[in-house]
């Protein structure tokens, strides 16, 4: 499964509604639709109160899986169109009829949760495990349609493929030593985060550790690694669980 969008997978063309032919192009063939709001719903369509209700709506009613998310980050209110938040205020509360959406308050927030949520439904959706399913016959060995089970998702396999670059670096490196452990230091240059014999980042810039503390978060929130009880102020100590060994020994065998 690849993403898609209209961006990038639509060409111009003439004789029906813009819309309509985003629909037909893209929205036919996609399995899971994820869309995320600010302040803004989008332009009617002319059945719709946007392109993208109308994409959402369309999808769910095909009894597939929408993930829809709704950013709180603080606005100007001048920019705010008040036509447009009320309508998107109700469609947010179509929304809640329809399922549970989620809210989220910043693009760091955005990334963890739907790195983590994505993992859910790949897993537990009916419809992607039946578009898995229907994968694994088409391209059988020798191209013949055949009946099969519904196939073993690879769940470490998934996740990695959600892990940020930097939390699949520290996970090798704590891996790698006997202790096992993340370590964040506070000191006055600045912050040290260390696993392994290795330093990750540079603790004089806030920006250069900024995706590293990310990092550490995303480890706990996927429950790669436990919080321990510090030994001291400013030093904060994450020790990896068995599934943070499993996922660094994947690592490890893939040559990451």
């Amino acid at each position: 499964m690849m993403p898609v969008g209209w961006e990038t997978h639509a060409s111009p063309e003439l004789g029906a509604r813009a819309q309509e032919l985003i629909n037909d192009r893209i929205l036919e063939d996609c399995d899971l639709l994820i869309g995320i709001f600010w302040t803004r719903l989008g332009t009617p369509t002319g059945t719709s109160a946007s392109g993208t209700v109308e994409e959402i709506q369309r999808h769910v009613q095909a009894g597939k899986p929408a993930m829809i998310y709704f950013c709180e980050a603080p606005a100007d209110l001048r920019t705010v169109d008040p036509v447009q938040y009320e309508a998107l205020q109700a469609f947010k509360a179509w929304c809640q009829t329809q399922g549970l959406i989620e809210t989220v308050f910043n693009h760091d927030d955005f990334g963890v949760k739907l790195r983590r949520q994505l993992q859910i439904v790949l897993q537990k959706n009916p419809h992607i495990r039946k578009a898995f399913e229907i994968e694994a016959t088409r391209h059988n060995r020798f191209g013949i349609p055949t009946a099969v089970q519904s196939p073993h998702i690879d769940e470490l396999a998934t996740l990695i493929a959600t892990l940020s670059p930097e939390s699949q670096d520290l996970l090798v490196a704590a891996a790698s030593d006997k202790s096992g452990v993340v370590l964040v230091l506070d000191v006055l240059a600045g912050r040290v985060i260390q696993a392994g014999a290795r330093q990750f980042g540079q603790m004089d810039d806030r920006r250069s550790m900024a995706k590293w503390d990310y990092a550490v978060q995303e480890l706990l929130n996927f429950k790669l690694v436990e919080r321990m009880s510090p030994t001291s102020p400013g030093t904060m100590i994450y020790q990896l669980l068995t599934r943070g060994y499993e996922v660094a020994d994947r690592l490890s065998q893939n040559g990451a």
